[in-house]
């Protein structure tokens, strides 16, 4: 499995950038930190101009989707992106694989941490979401309005990181288990 994700990867990383990089690229390959993977996604960070950036990209159906937390990156594409691209097909070896845990497989601290490692705050809002409960009345429940826990979730999507998201990711787990099924 881990081979069809690199090969997945590579593939998508070549279709997308077809061009040669230019020097503001070339800058930043392999000189990225805390390099990992999760099946199809890899993640680094990065020291930019404005400090530390970090950076994803993921292949899905055969694309490839990219985030960056620089501010020419929030869709992705920026040269930081493209950067950890190439040192992904230079080096695939060095991304540590991030090991996942399903909901039913928590039974510690260390699960619970694997577990919200592989789930996004979208995800589990869209779990609610199919148990009936609306965004806005978990906002609600939790103290929250609905344009905060919406900026969350956008943050997320683009590599900023609020210091609540784990806390929501949390409160979000505790309702599905609690609420919704009938």
């Amino acid at each position: 499995m881990a081979d069809t994700d690199i090969e997945c990867l590579k593939t998508a990383i070549a279709r997308h950038w077809t061009y040669l990089p230019d020097e503001k690229v070339q800058r930043y390959v392999g000189k990225f930190f805390d390099t990992t993977r999760l099946g199809t996604k890899i993640a680094a960070q990065v020291e930019g101009n404005h400090g530390t950036y970090r950076v994803t990209l993921e292949a899905r159906e055969g694309r490839l989707f990219s985030a960056c937390s620089c501010y020419i990156g929030k869709h992705g594409d920026c040269h930081h992106c493209h950067a950890l691209g190439l040192t992904f097909l230079a080096h695939p070896e060095h991304f540590t694989v991030l090991k996942t845990r399903l909901l039913e497989d928590v039974h510690a601290l260390s699960d619970l941490e694997e577990y919200l490692r592989g789930v996004t705050l979208d995800e589990l809002v869209d779990q609610l979401k199919a148990r009936g409960i609306t965004q806005k009345a978990f906002a609600a429940s939790i103290g929250m309005s609905t344009q905060h826990l919406a900026a969350v979730k956008a943050s997320e999507r683009r590599n900023r990181y609020f210091h609540e998201l784990g806390a929501l990711k949390l409160a979000c787990l505790w309702v599905l288990t609690h609420f919704g099924e009938d």
